[in-house]
Formats: structure tokens, C-alpha cells, sequence
């Protein structure tokens, strides 16, 4: 008999792993609660998969035999609940899409960083000459791509969400950049839960794996001191040294792996700023264990484009720097790119607020920031956080608005940072929408 699975979610995981599903042959039924975006039901068409919008059937899985569930779904969303109530097992994408690929993965995640490591990771395997693939959080799903690819490599972008749902699942190469409150919404505003689901990229990793995470960051140190986590470990930092993984010595990078070592200057790297230098770490470890040539990693390190909406710099008008970050949903990646800037700031900030804690920023605020322009819906919280620590905060409903005004408000020489610490959706389809309507605004001053 046919088993059927169905999947919850009809996005790019959901519809992904259905394509999947479909390929291997199971009876496939694919439900989302909203309304499908259009190239989604195209694909769904395409593959001849069943599946409703606006609604989850009550009878939804009778006869089912799994249900796999998309990321953006919490195990608190009653359907969830129902699923597992009657018994059936409920797991993520990327624990379905594992089963069915040989290939090496190379698995990260962490609360900042996670894109441009993988991209760089991503780099540095295909001018190697692998036959390798980018895929999970960042461009199209793990599922999807095992369907319609044969790659021997992939690099994984690995959320929080994506990893609440591993049961067997285990990356060749795991790592964790950092962990900072992030998405407390999700975690019933406990920052051990997610932490919890941050290390499930260790869950099934064994001696022969490999761990590499950041020794400077408090909570993943901490988090390692209560852990046996059983894997060959490479931490990295710019703090201490390692006889194993990465660390900063004399404004140089020195990586050592098993039987390899390698050195760089911090001038030779593209990509800049202290956070940068982890991730630059962390990719060279990983490409280390892949055996891949020194030279070939240090070409990539040091020719690395970066990605969109991450530091991403835009235009200089009239001698202001316009800069988009709207990748930045969390306020660590607000920190950091404070951090990487060293000269005055506008900061274009708000959005959605998961949670958050705006106090570690206020060093760095007092510090770099000339004016606040608060981009939201509702930017209470920011107002109150930081109105008695910069002389101007002015808020925009729009982002002409905003960008307008944050233009107003900078001298030469200055940056107009847009760094929102926030989530999208009150004013923007996603962070992409967001960081797109930022540079055509700037591009129209």
C-alpha cells in the first residue's frame, strides 16, 4: 500500500518537501491554513500533488502515515496539536530530505551570520570544483533540492524552526555562530528553549563529526560546559588560541584542523567587520575538513561578494553612505553593524518586535548614533528605549518616508544605516521586500 504523507505549510519548505514526497512515490496532500502564493501552486500542479488553501480539512490525516511540517508553523498551532495527538510522528524538511541524499552536509546556524556563512561555504566548494548545492533557510528548500539535483555537497542554511524537527538527521560538518535572544515570541520568552533548539544540529553528530562553534560567545560556551556533545570540536575566536579551530594572532587568522593549517591577514579578508571575521573563521575550518586546497580557500575568502540586505552598500549621495541591513531581524545584528561602522550614524530601525531587548544596544547608540528614524507600525517600545539617548527620533510609516528623512537628518560624511532589529511584516512582504524598497528609495533622492 501507498503511504500517505501529509505536509502543513504551502511554502518553499512545505512545497518543496511535497515535490520530494511525490518523486519517492508516497500518496502526497499538502494543506496551508492562508493562501498559496502563485508559483507555489504552480509547482503543486505541476507535480499533479493535491492540496487546499484558506483552511485545514477536518478529516486531514486520515489515513496518514507522517506529517511533515514547514518551519513557520509552531508545535503550538492546534493542527500540529491534533497530529500528534493521534499519533502520527511530526517532522521537519529537512529531517525528511535527509533521508534521501548521500551527500556531505555542511549544516549552519546561529542567531546572526547563518547566510553569509553558508554563501561563503557555498563559494568556497564550487571553486573547488564540487558538485555542491546552497539550500535550506536561504534561497530554495533542502527537500526541493534533493528532488530535482544530484549533488554530492550542500551547504545548509539551518533555522531554529528547521531544527525543532530533526529526529535522525546529522550534518557531516555542524555549526553554531552564536546565540542571542531571538524569536522569544516562538520560545514562550525562554532563552533556554531556544537554545535547546539551536543545539539540535548536535543531536545525532558522532567522534567522527565534526563540531565548530565560537568560543567567544557567552551562551554557547556556556551551553558547551553542560553538554557532552560527541564530536571532534573547533571552536573559534578572536580572544584565545586553539591548538584545534580557529583564532586571531597578530592582526592574522590562523586556522588548524587535524593535519592542516593555514594563515591569512585580517586586510586579505572581503568581508569586514568583527562578526565577519567569525564567520570567515568558521567557513575556513569547514573548508579545511573538506580537504579543500589552501589556496583555493584563501582566493574565496578574500574575493567573497558578501550577500543582499546584509551590510549591503547601496549609494553615496552627497556624501552619505546608504547602507541596507535588513537582514537584520534581531537586535545582535543591529549590534554588529553598529559595531563594523566608524563614523556617524542615521539608523533606520522597527518593524515587527519579536521580543526584544534593546538595552545592549545603548553603548553603541550613545556612541555612533545621530538621529533614529523608527520604520513601524507601532514603534513604541523604540521610542522608549532609546528617546532620552539621541537627541532625534522621528518616526516614517513608509520607507520613502523614511529614507527621506534619514537623508534630512545625516551630515556629510555620515551613514544612514538601515539595521531594523525587527521582523517585516507589519509594512513589508519579508526583509527582501523591505531591503529592495530601501535601495529603490535611495536610488531616488
Amino acid at each position: 500500500m501507498i503511504k500517505r504523507i501529509v505536509i502543513l505549510g504551502g511554502g518553499e519548505s512545505g512545497t518543496g518537501a511535497a515535490v520530494l514526497a511525490k518523486k519517492m512515490g508516497f500518496d502526497v496532500f499538502l494543506s496551508d491554513k492562508g493562501a498559496l502564493m502563485s508559483h507555489y501552486r504552480e509547482l503543486l500542479v505541476k507535480y499533479d500533488i493535491d492540496w487546499e488553501e484558506g483552511k485545514h480539512n477536518k478529516k486531514l490525516f486520515a489515513g496518514a502515515a507522517e506529517v511533515i511540517k514547514s518551519p513557520g508553523i509552531p508545535d503550538s498551532a492546534p493542527v500540529v496539536r491534533e497530529a500528534k495527538e493521534t499519533g502520527l510522528p511530526v517532522i521537519s524538511e529537512i529531517e525528511f530530505a535527509g533521508r534521501y541524499t548521500s551527500a556531505f552536509t555542511v549544516c549552519v546556524t546561529g542567531s546572526n551570520g547563518k547566510t553569509t556563512t553558508s554563501s561563503l561555504i557555498y563559494h568556497i566548494m564550487k571553486k573547488a570544483g564540487l558538485k555542491a548545492g546552497l539550500a535550506g533557510n536561504v534561497g530554495t528548500s533542502f527537500a526541493r533540492m534533493v528532488a530535482e539535483h544530484d549533488y554530492d555537497y550542500y551547504s545548509l542554511e539551518l533555522s531554529s524552526f528547521q531544527l525543532e524537527g530533526i529526529v535522525d538527521f546529522k550534518p557531516g560538518v555542524a555549526i553554531l555562530l552564536n546565540i542571542t535572544a531571538d524569536h522569544m515570541d516562538r520560545y514562550n520568552n525562554v532563552l533556554q528553549n531556544y537554545v535547546d533548539a539551536k543545539f539540535m544540529i548536535t543531536k545525532n553528530i558522532k567522534d567522527s563529526d565534526a563540531f565548530i562553534w565560537c568560543g567567544d560567545d557567552k551562551i554557547t560556551s556556556g551551553e558547551m560546559e553542560k553538554r557532552d556533545i560527541m564530536a571532534t570540536l573547533y571552536p573559534f575566536s578572536l580572544k584565545k588560541k586553539y591548538n584545534r579551530g580557529a583564532y586571531a594572532e597578530n592582526n592574522k587568522i590562523i586556522i588548524l584542523t587535524q593535519n592542516n593549517s593555514m594563515e591569512m591577514t585580517m586586510e586579505e579578508l572581503a568581508l569586514r567587520g568583527r562578526h565577519n571575521i567569525y564567520n570567515s573563521m568558521a567557513a575556513g575550518i569547514a573548508a579545511q575538513l573538506l580537504n579543500i586546497r589552501k589556496g583555493v580557500i584563501r582566493e574565496c575568502l578574500s574575493d567573497f561578494q558578501g550577500i543582499e540586505h546584509r551590510l549591503e552598500p547601496v549609494l553615496r549621495v552627497h556624501g552619505i553612505e546608504f547602507i541596507n541591513d535588513s537582514k537584520a531581524t534581531n537586535v545582535n545584528s543591529s549590534w554588529y553593524a553598529l559595531e563594523s561602522l566608524n563614523k556617524q550614524v542615521v539608523w533606520i530601525a522597527g518593524g515587527v518586535d519579536k521580543g526584544n531587548d534593546y538595552s545592549e544596544l545603548e553603548d553603541l547608540v550613545r556612541e555612533k548614533v545621530r538621529a533614529i528614524v523608527c520604520l513601524g507600525k507601532d514603534n513604541s517600545k523604540l521610542i522608549k528605549a532609546f528617546s532620552n539617548i539621541v537627541p532625534t527620533v522621528v518616526e516614517a510609516t513608509s520607507m520613502q518616508e523614511a529614507v527621506r528623512s534619514a537623508y534630512y537628518l545625516a551630515k556629510n560624511g555620515d551613514a544612514v544605516l538601515l539595521s531594523p532589529s525587527c521582523a517585516s511584516f507589519d509594512l513589508f512582504d519579508n526583509y527582501e521586500d523591505r531591503g529592495r524598497q530601501f535601495k529603490n528609495c535611495v536610488r531616488d533622492l
